[in-house]
């Protein structure tokens, strides 16, 4: 097994400017616990409102590398920009929102290094974690149902295919072309790791989700683009 050498942090932004700070601060101090050489590529997809200005405060401190959009693609366009400028071995996917706690980084990486995953996944389903907010009961049946979906095409068993939570080995993700702009994202890019024969596991998380008087930003739509997504990707790469 491969001892990790550096890890890269994705963080599409949009419109986060009550977290984004707190998140970097966070994703540092978690990062500089682990004793690894990382780097934190924030990509602000076109945020109207302070969000630019807290990140470039964060560039010019040497805190992160920015990227941004010229207008608002979605989460999956701000990914597959951040994925044509990481330098690590793993990537590993943070949400802007305070909703994921980077304290998990450690045991979310544990498998990379005691198991030779290719790809890990954080549940907020499986247990252990520190703790879990609990609230939309719809979300989380339209959850499992889309993760039931994706399993069945995929041949997984995942618990949280939606998860925020997303961190793969260069190698397995370097060749693949992100195609969905939006939250079509998390199916596109599991059921593509699936087909190559990556090595997937899961590890349980804290998750303190948001609600949408709070800034939470997926909706119903967003489980219909998943639900189509998820049979596109079935029958195509």
């Amino acid at each position: 097994m491969s001892k990790i050498n550096k890890i890269s942090v994705l963080i599409p932004c949009y419109n986060e400017e009550n977290t984004i700070s707190q998140v970097i601060i966070k994703v540092e101090r978690s990062l500089l616990n682990l004793n690894i050489d990382f780097e934190i590529i924030v990509i602000d997809d076109c945020s109207s409102d302070d969000s630019l200005n807290k990140l470039l405060d964060l560039k010019n401190q040497n805190k992160i590398k920015l990227i941004t959009h010229n207008q608002n693609l979605g989460k999956g366009a701000a990914i597959a920009t951040g994925f044509k400028h990481l330098t690590g071995q793993i990537i590993l996917i943070q949400d802007a929102d305070l909703e994921y706690d980077p304290d998990d980084y450690k045991k979310l990486l544990l498998p990379f290094n005691e198991a030779s995953a290719d790809v890990v996944y954080g549940s907020r389903f499986l247990g252990g974690g520190k703790y879990v907010r609990i609230h939309f009961f719809w979300h989380y049946v339209a959850n499992k149902i889309l993760t039931l979906l994706c399993n069945m095409i995929a041949n997984l068993n995942l618990t949280d295919m939606e998860t925020g939570y997303k961190l793969f080995r260069y190698e397995k993700i370097k060749n693949i072309v992100i195609k969905e702009k939006s939250f079509g994202f998390e199916p596109e890019i599991t059921i593509k790791l699936a087909k190559k024969n990556s090595k997937f596991f899961e590890v349980p998380i804290s998750y303190n989700g948001r609600s949408y008087k709070e800034g939470k930003k997926i909706g119903l739509k967003d489980a219909f683009i998943a639900v189509y997504c998820i049979f596109k990707y079935a029958i195509k790469n």
